[in-house]
């Protein structure tokens, strides 16, 4: 096994200090600066933050994909193509001839089986998005099939079409990884899980050669890998924390792109020369969540609290004076730009009308604590709604904290509210469905995380997933949306427009309206 040692060029980029004045990144390396301090694994079967989510599409491949030009559209990547059959809810996967993994072993019916086994046998927090299919620790060993060396079958135990299957084998937990090398590297019966945190073992455009964490990520080109070759030798994504490091960084030409800015950096970096400031689509919002199974604060669970808390939010100084105009006011749980999504937002800041739904419901000294990564733009939402909360008769108390530890604090469900942010994981509406308004009790879905648990949604989600008619689909959806828009824990406060900032001279930078939709293999400069 090669040692992880780097190139003299990429350390000297790595370790370049942020007020350097020699505005210069190799001319092979693609250098990111952004924030990484929420990501907890690389591992395709754990990682659920959004910097490891915006990883993993370098790194792996998956059967099919999002089409990224159409995402409403499903591609075969490392499947050559398939045959479904509804009425045995199963897929016949013919793999794609010759594929190879970064390691030079071959791609095989095996390595497909593995690799979803492993995940619904971790259970890691994204398992809940396979779960869908029905499947569980308990059968996941009679879901397959292999047919022969180049063929597999897949089944399903949910009724759900093979359109959603697919689009379910579409996400970043489905990620194919190579049972060869992975196994190798397994202890405790873990299928490789502590290893992977930390490599990769994939298909994909690149390949890691380290990941440091709170420092980078440094990824080599995969020339084996299946399809088009990526176009930069090498990418460096930088462990920048201040938002502002990352407009100097960007400014200098120390970085080639930079992710995650404050509102005042990117407005600060507009018409500045040698930098573009691209505006992204997005299908990720914001929203407040409260823990309705925390036992220390009963007021939590209490439906008019919900109502009064939904009138405390100050949405348009929010999206508009604080976040400046890179998210717009959307109050339901399907984001624009997905099939089914409701854009009525019913709600504004009104703290009389929450007061008198607080007076009328009896509840007094209202109070709350909030947790909240330190940094744009949720701390920046956070501080807003203290205080617009305050002029209501709530005390909210901030507990900002990196990202990584209220990824852990909300996954045991030691928190009262927090400040969250969802982004589908395919494009289709059952994605936040299954999300917001399902809990079984197991999965860890949204719902799950925060003890909501609503009988009657549970069966509207299983019977819109189920329904067959393109039309009655959409308005069974468009229903949920409203149920939840008025009568649960959330508050749904916005949507994004990802900016990200990019040298002039960087092309062929592509990113899509969901978080794993971000691709480098085509960057040149």
């Amino acid at each position: 096994m090669r040692k992880k040692y780097l190139p003299a060029v990429l350390l000297a980029a790595l370790s370049a200090s942020i007020f350097s004045v020699q505005a210069a990144t190799p001319p092979n390396t693609l250098v990111v600066a952004q924030g990484l301090d929420d990501l907890v694994s690389l591992d395709p079967a754990e990682a659920n933050e959004l910097s490891s989510i915006q990883t993993i599409p370098s790194l792996y491949q998956r059967l099919v994909q999002a089409d990224r030009d159409n995402p409403e559209k499903v591609i075969p990547v490392l499947a050559e193509s398939w045959k479904a059959d509804a009425a045995s809810k199963t897929l016949t996967i013919a793999l794609r001839d010759g594929a190879v993994f970064a390691s030079g072993n071959p791609v095989r019916p095996e390595d497909v089986i593995w690799s979803y086994t492993r995940a619904i046998t971790l259970n890691k927090s994204p398992a809940f998005i396979l779960n869908v299919l029905g499947w569980s620790p308990e059968n996941i060993a009679k879901q397959f099939k292999k047919v022969d060396d180049h063929t597999l079958q897949i089944h399903w135990t949910a009724d759900v079409s093979p359109a959603v299957a697919l689009n379910i084998l579409s996400t970043p937990i489905a990620s194919i990884v190579d049972e060869k090398q992975v196994a190798s590297h397994a202890k405790n019966s873990d299928f490789g899980n502590a290893w992977l945190k930390m490599h990769s073992a994939g298909s994909g455009p690149y390949s890691m050669r380290v990941y440091q964490p709170h420092q980078a990520i440094v990824l080599d080109a995969n020339a084996s890998s299946p399809g088009d070759k990526a176009k930069m030798a090498h990418i460096i994504i930088k462990n920048v924390p201040d938002p502002a490091a990352r407009r100097l960084l960007i400014q200098q030409g120390d970085a080639d792109i930079a992710r995650d800015l404050g509102a005042d950096q990117t407005s600060a970096l507009q018409g500045k020369p040698g930098v573009k400031v691209l505006s992204i689509p997005s299908a990720e919002q914001n929203y407040l969540v409260f823990n309705t199974g925390n036992s220390a604060n009963p007021l939590l669970k209490n439906p008019a609290f919900w109502e009064a808390a939904r009138w405390l939010v100050d949405y348009k100084g929010i999206t508009q004076d604080l976040l400046k105009g890179q998210y717009f006011i959307h109050q339901s749980f399907l984001p624009v730009g997905l099939p089914g999504a409701i854009e009525t937002n019913p709600f504004h800041f009104d703290p009389e009308k929450a007061k008198a739904i607080l007076s009328k419901a009896g509840i007094k000294d209202a109070h709350f604590t909030l947790d909240v990564e330190n940094k744009p733009p949720f701390i920046t939402i956070a501080q807003s709604m203290q205080a617009s909360f305050a002029q209501g008769g709530v005390k909210v108390d901030l507990l900002p904290a990196a990202g990584s530890q209220v990824y852990a604090r909300v996954r045991a469900k030691q928190h009262q509210a927090a400040i969250r942010l969802w982004i589908p994981d395919y494009f289709d509406a059952h994605s936040n469905a299954s999300a917001f308004a399902y809990n079984d009790g197991k999965s860890s879905t949204v719902a799950g995380l925060n003890g909501w648990m609503n009988p009657e949604l549970n069966k509207q989600t299983l019977a819109a997933v189920a329904e067959a008619d393109p039309a009655k689909r959409l308005s069974m959806y468009q229903q949920m949306q409203e149920k939840l828009q008025h009568n649960s824990p959330y508050v749904f406060v916005d949507q994004g427009k990802t900016q990200v900032v990019v040298r002039d001279n960087v092309k062929g930078y592509q990113q899509g309206l969901n978080a794993d939709m971000v691709y480098y293999d085509r960057v040149t400069k």
